[in-house]
């Protein structure tokens, strides 16, 4: 995936076409997006959508904290009409996702659907608190594919004004959350997801934002509106220039099995730039 399209629970006109704006995957939104007297229609409106939608392209459901009264509610609302995953709103620490887990076990095996078959995304940097449990999210169970992270809530807590500075940039606690996304997914062996960008005008400046996140190690991002998917495809697909230097990267390793590191392109190339050139392939295979 290279884009995930929140669209709010209680909007199910936009559903079908928030399938078809191109984005990789859809979430349907049960949490921040609508007010909490709209979630009985919103968890009505979204069973009838999953069971419904020819699955054009896989459909997540945002449900409520764990800790709140609404999640097991959303769960047992939603479940039955298989949803391809469910994004974790303000995970505290690693025990909410196994909580998850331990929950989806029993309601998979109760509407006999596969087990581990409705995959898990957690948000782990909504909270102060979980700020400082990063590493209680390693290992993670397997129906975990991806980590993702906030910065509204968390500025929230905070008590910041903005998390961005007038450039658009992240201030400096907001990126210590992103790198801690980063670090917790690459330990826990699953892929990184950026959070959302709230620009919905200049989408060069959600390109450009986008083109930094996939540098830092980010493979997707998730959006709040259908505007920003091309730019987001476009940052996160690999250029023809890329594709055809990690060609190289390859190539001079299949050709020289016994050699350490050669000069491409006028720099030196080791064994992790292999795995880098691997990625880039992968990802440039995606499209």
């Amino acid at each position: 995936m290279r884009s995930m399209l929140f669209v709010p629970g209680d909007r199910s006109e936009r559903f079908e076409k928030a399938e078809a704006s191109g984005a990789d995957a859809v979430i349907l939104d049960l949490e921040d997006a609508l007010a909490a007297s709209e979630r009985p229609k919103a968890r009505e409106a979204i069973a009838t959508h999953l069971r419904r939608s020819s699955r054009p392209v896989p459909l997540w459901v945002r449900i409520n904290p764990i800790d709140s009264a609404d999640a097991l509610i959303d769960l047992a609302a939603v479940v039955s009409a298989r949803p391809d995953g469910l994004l974790l709103p303000k995970a505290r620490d690693g025990r909410d996702v196994l909580r998850l887990d331990h929950w989806l076990e029993a309601l998979e095996a109760a509407h006999g659907l596969t087990a581990g078959s409705i995959k898990i995304i957690p948000m782990i940097t909504e909270t102060a608190a979980a700020m400082l449990q990063l590493a209680s999210f390693v290992p993670t169970p397997a129906r975990v594919v991806a980590m993702t992270w906030g910065a509204e809530d968390l500025a929230t807590e905070l008590g910041a004004a903005v998390s961005r500075d007038d450039t658009g940039r992240h201030n400096m606690p907001y990126q210590m959350a992103s790198a801690g996304c980063l670090f917790t997914a690459a330990a826990a062996g699953v892929s990184a997801i950026d959070t959302v960008d709230t620009e919905i005008e200049d989408f060069a400046a959600v390109e450009r934002r986008a083109r930094s996140s996939r540098r830092d190690g980010y493979v997707a991002k998730l959006a709040i509106h259908p505007a920003q998917i091309p730019a987001l495809h476009v940052a996160f697909t690999p250029t023809a220039a890329e594709v055809a230097h990690a060609e190289a990267v390859l190539a001079a390793f299949s050709n020289s099995p016994g050699v350490g590191a050669f000069r491409i392109d006028g720099k030196l190339v080791d064994r992790p730039h292999l795995l880098q050139a691997e990625r880039v392939l992968a990802a440039a295979r995606r499209r």
